[in-house]
């Protein structure tokens, strides 16, 4: 075990070996294994946002089978979806790479200004597919935020006690907050604190504007001299949030753009110090060859 490596597992000395394996294997997995670097397909989009918005775009996305050989071509370091998806392709493709099960999803459908999601799976069920890890929706901000903090305590000491690592997608939403304030940078630093606390292994957030919620926290900014005036510095400001980057922070690439802003954006996540991306739909709605060629570049750059 390379010296990085053995560093961020030590970090993770409570957990059991069970555990600890599969983040050492989500760590060691594809073209950035043993880096302490990744980028994580994931693909719940159909379900929280449907299908013909998620994949008409390149209709090759209607189909499971799509996203996980994309994954695997790419040489990314894990794939996520829900139940569904993952029942489809989890035999044929057992052990290729680990597959982590979102155990709780939205749907567009609902137009709730405080969301909670429903809880779709188990942890059983992540056994039984062979997943590496459980992935669970938060919403801080929400009205709802006890029900989901006390739901993620229950699935996260099942999961762990079977060996499995939890991941934290941690996204800021709901009737306490601006628009613009999801995505603020206090807020998205206080998202990912509050994944860290609740246990995750890993947290997804989403890239941190310039935007500041609170009047409290700008004084504060102001008066430590804290840089945030571009994305790597809030970046910075974010891992330094969970457990002065002591837990694995990767970051969401959001909707669809053009390739440009989004190597862009990934450069300064990198320059930040984030530990990778999750990049779900400007990968899988572009055509497979265009879809590996635009991986391979955000590979490159987690590289160096």
């Amino acid at each position: 075990m390379n010296q990085r490596i053995s560093e961020i597992l030590g970090w993770y000395g409570s957990e059991n070996p069970g555990t600890l394996k599969n983040i050492y294997r989500i760590l060691m997995q594809g073209r950035l294994g043993g880096t302490g670097k990744m980028v994580i397909l994931p693909v719940d989009q159909g379900f929280e946002h449907g299908p013909d918005r998620s994949f008409a775009v390149n209709p090759a996305g209607y189909d499971p089978e799509y996203h996980v050989r994309l994954a695997i071509k790419a040489g990314l370091n894990a794939h996520a979806a829900p139940l569904g998806s993952i029942a489809v392709i989890a035999r044929e493709y057992a052990g290729q790479i680990p597959l982590i099960l979102k155990v709780n999803n939205s749907a567009l459908l609902d137009k709730t200004q405080d969301p909670i999601p429903s809880v779709t799976s188990v942890v059983e069920d992540a056994l039984k597919l062979g997943c590496a890890a459980i992935g669970f929706t938060i919403y801080p901000g929400s009205s709802g935020y006890k029900e989901m903090y006390e739901e993620i305590q229950f699935l996260s000491r099942e999961a762990k006690d079977a060996g499995l690592a939890v991941v934290i997608w941690s996204y800021p939403r709901g009737s306490n907050l601006s628009k613009e304030g999801e995505t603020a940078v206090d807020v998205i630093s206080y998202a990912a604190q509050i994944a860290a606390q609740l246990g995750a292994d890993f947290i997804k957030v989403k890239p941190p504007t310039a935007h500041i919620e609170f009047d409290d926290t700008r004084k504060l900014y102001e008066k430590y001299n804290i840089a945030v005036s571009t994305l790597a510095e809030r970046v910075r400001n974010v891992v330094r949030s969970a457990f002065d980057g002591k837990r694995i922070i990767i970051f969401s690439g959001g909707p669809a753009k053009e390739k440009h802003d989004v190597l862009e954006e990934i450069r300064q996540v990198k320059n930040g110090g984030g530990f990778g991306s999750i990049i779900g739909r400007n990968s899988f709605q572009r055509p497979e060859k265009e879809a590996l060629a635009f991986l391979d570049e955000i590979i490159k750059i987690y590289m160096g």
